[in-house]
């Protein structure tokens, strides 16, 4: 698991260079399926002392395997993910400032543009309220479960991220690599929005036929984007 700690460590680190955490409010995780462990940042650590061997290593029950740190409090939402969402191997969490205050608005972030389409397939979702006993019951479980719910009839893949209401985004991808660029995106669209309805409160999302267009040509069948 070394290689995979090694990995997971760095990616905590992108998320730190890129400006997406403050202090440490952020994680990163990834998932060895065949093995059926998790290593996740552990909780509550400053970014500028943290090392590759300071990543927890647990099992999908969230029993620690290896590690002396606590994992992350949200420890429970990444494999409530992992379980809603097979395809997918890495998870992100940041409160990262404009996609959190979508999120904190209860507004879903719309696709605006080609910048947005080439990255997520339609708008970026919004989860529902949680109720009272959510909260006060397993919370960090039950954000993943909403979560999973919101994704009914939306391929995860295709979208690779969602605004929990009143707390903050979650990102994901096959790797943990891709889960943070995924959620550097994410930061930098929900920016975007919000300038666009600033400038114009009227703005209405891009035609779907530009929106599909940029989507397929860089994650279709007959993706032509980038090389080979």
């Amino acid at each position: 698991m070394q290689t995979l700690m090694q990995q997971v460590y760095e990616q905590n680190m992108e998320l730190f260079r890129r400006g997406l955490v403050v202090y440490t409010w952020g994680n990163v995780s990834a998932i060895d399926r065949e093995r059926g462990l998790v290593v996740i940042k552990p909780s509550g650590v400053p970014y500028e002392t943290m090392c590759a061997q300071d990543m927890v290593v647990v099992d999908l029950e969230g029993k620690t395997v290896s590690g002396s740190l606590r994992p992350s409090s949200d420890l429970p939402t990444h494999l409530q993910l992992y379980r809603a969402f097979d395809q997918i191997g890495g998870v992100v969490h940041t409160h990262s400032r404009y996609a959190t205050a979508w999120a904190q608005a209860g507004m879903p972030i719309p696709a605006f543009g080609t910048t947005h389409a080439d990255y997520f397939h339609g708008p970026v979702p919004v989860t529902r309220p949680m109720t009272p006993e959510e909260i006060a019951g397993a919370y960090e479980k039950e954000t993943g479960t909403v979560i999973a719910q919101a994704f009914e009839g939306i391929n995860p893949i295709h979208v690779p991220g969602v605004l929990v209401r009143n707390h903050g985004p979650f990102a994901w991808g096959e790797s943990c690599a891709q889960a943070v660029h995924n959620a550097v995106v994410l930061e930098e669209l929900a920016a975007m929005a919000y300038l666009t309805r600033a400038i114009n409160p009227l703005a209405q999302p891009a035609p779907e036929a530009i929106q599909n267009k940029h989507f397929e040509r860089k994650h279709g069948k007959n993706a032509y984007y980038g090389q080979k």
